[in-house]
């Protein structure tokens, strides 16, 4: 298994540990005493769940198992593809922080981590479609 898949999984399997914690305090009723900041953290936990989660597991699968591009370089560049894991993970943590923080502060300069957030995000998501790309195709032919 490559690398950078191994990175994909294993990252993905701590946001599903993380983003079901999440669920499990949102889940508790509002009589317990938590911090307000855990409370407005469903958005959060949405992108913990769906981008930590299911995206980068999709990500690191098809980086994996999709056909080779050719022989000298069966998965075509390596670097775009980590490009790809460390923005979308800077995103979603700039998410996971920002979003609280913009429910808590509206007037503040924290709405510009989310805009952020989601350029990069939207980045990595292009590259990795860029990526990705070249390796769907009928058949392998060789060379």
């Amino acid at each position: 298994m490559p690398r950078l898949t191994r990175c994909y999984i294993k990252t993905a399997l701590v946001y599903l540990a993380l983003a079901l914690l999440l669920a499990a305090l949102l889940a508790l009723p509002y009589n317990l005493p938590l911090p307000t900041y855990i409370r407005i953290m469903t958005p959060a936990y949405f992108h913990l769940f769906l981008v930590g989660w299911v995206t980068q597991m999709i990500f690191g699968v098809i980086y994996w198992m999709f056909p080779i591009v050719n022989r000298a370089r069966p998965r075509g560049n390596e670097a775009i593809g980590w490009a790809s894991f460390t923005l979308l993970n800077v995103g979603l943590l700039l998410r996971v922080v920002g979003e609280p923080l913009v429910s808590l502060h509206p007037e503040g300069w924290f709405g510009w981590l989310l805009a952020l957030s989601a350029l990069l995000q939207w980045l990595a998501g292009l590259l990795f479609v860029l990526l990705a790309w070249p390796r769907v195709k009928e058949k392998y032919r060789g060379g």
